[in-house]
Order: structure tokens, then sequence, then C-alpha cells
């Protein structure tokens, strides 16, 4: 059941029997000369719409900018300012709590996000506890973390799987475009596995150091077979992680 294909009679309805909604959060930022830059958002929106087929789970609609100014260097790489990032979850979050939605799992495809969205956690559960707001749970869950995931990259790709345009993203990600897939695969790319290390602070170290925009990956592994397994295996863990997070009161 996704929000943005619902009448408000649909949502009603659903709220009378559930008040967990899950939101993919993402990016849009160079993955590499062969990666598609949605692939953050594309990741976990494929995730969780799986899961709501499967499932019936609310997916609201996807938050496609998120952290990236170390990416801006890349051309077509979009950032928000942490402050306009926490605002916006901030502001979706209490939307929704309105409504009588409660439990907020936000399914998320790029590292980067991370502090912001802890931070914008932060700041919910403050104002509710300092000034009386609604309470709200919130679940933050990183796709590529999940057990059965993990476990496929490490079997798959070892340590060629780097940290940024890795080809675990890169096979699940090529999932919405076969064909765009078939033409990428065809480059090569060099070297084979790209530099891997973290001394850098924002966009124009990153690129110095990273010219292609891969970090430690080598995403010609990826297949359109790996894409197949690693939803199967990341729409296990989440749905999982999402149930669980459902038993918080």
């Amino acid at each position: 059941m996704r929000l943005q294909y619902s009448t408000w009679p649909d949502v009603a309805s659903y709220l009378e029997k559930h008040s967990g909604v899950i939101i993919p959060i993402g990016s849009t930022e160079q993955h590499g000369p062969t990666g598609l830059i949605g692939t953050d958002i594309l990741c976990p929106e494929l995730i969780a719409w799986e899961i709501s087929a499967q499932q019936g789970v609310m997916v609201a609609p996807s938050l496609s900018l998120g952290s990236a100014q170390h990416h801006m260097a890349f051309a077509g790489s979009m950032t928000l300012r942490p402050s306009t990032m926490m605002a916006m979850i901030i502001d979706v979050v209490n939307s929704l709590a309105v409504h009588g939605f409660t439990h907020f799992f936000f399914l998320n495809g790029h590292g980067g996000n991370i502090a912001p969205i802890q931070a914008a956690f932060a700041e919910i559960h403050t104002q509710a506890m300092l000034y009386g707001g609604r309470r709200a749970h919130c679940c933050l869950q990183n796709w590529w973390k999940g057990n059965e995931v993990t476990k496929l990259i490490k079997a798959l790709y070892g340590d060629a799987e780097g940290s940024h345009a890795t080809p675990s993203e890169i096979a699940l990600s090529y999932l919405v475009c076969s064909d765009k897939h078939t033409l990428e695969m065809q480059k090569v790319l060099s070297p084979e596995i790209a530099e891997k290390r973290l001394d850098f602070q924002h966009g124009y170290h990153y690129r110095e150091r990273f010219p292609d925009g891969r970090m430690g990956s080598n995403p010609q592994l990826a297949t359109l077979e790996h894409g197949k397994q690693f939803l199967s295996a990341s729409v296990k863990d989440t749905f999982e992680a999402y149930q669980d997070f459902l038993k918080q009161d």
C-alpha cells in the first residue's frame, strides 16, 4: 500500500488496524562511472515496495534528497544541508503523526544520512518530552546492514564490495532498469578495484582521492541475478526488523 496512490479513506481504513509506516530515504548523488545517480533511493524504494506488495504495509513517498556534500564535485549530485534534512524528517513524522501513525520506520540507502536522521529522531523525542508533543517511535534501518544482506555481500564480493558504488547496491538498483545495466557493465574500470581510504572532509577532497567516484569497490561484479538475491535478502531483513520495531510501545 503506497500512500501517494491511496485516497484519504484508504489511509483512514489502514489506520483502523495499523499504525506503522515505512519511509524510504536516500540520496541523489554520483555512484561511480557505471552507477545510477538515484541508486541510494532506488534501493530502499524497491525493498519497501516489495514489502508493501507482500505484506500490505503502508509506504510513504520517498525522501530522495539527502546529505551528500562530499559528492558535489561530480555532475548531477545534489545535497541538503543537515539542518534542512532534519527539518524535513521532523515535519514528515509530525504530519503523519497527526493522522494516527505512531511507528516511523526509515529505510535508508545512504550512509551520509545516518547522522542527520539520528539527530532528527533526537529532536522529535526531545520535543515530545519537553513540550508534550505526540509520542512517535522512530527507527533507522540501513538496508545493506541486515544479516542476510551482509552474508550475501561477503559470499559474492568479499573485499571488492568497498564502501561506495558497491556491487551490491549497483546490482539491486539495476533491477529497476536492466537495459541500462547491460550497457554500463560493458565499461572497463581502472583500477579494477578502486582505492579505499577515508581521509576526506568535503567534495573536493573526495574527488581528488577518488577520481571516478568509487571507494574500494568493483561494481563490475554486479549482475542482475545478484540484484534479485539482494532484493530477497533485504526484504527478509527489513520486514523482520519492521515487525520487531512495531512491538515497541
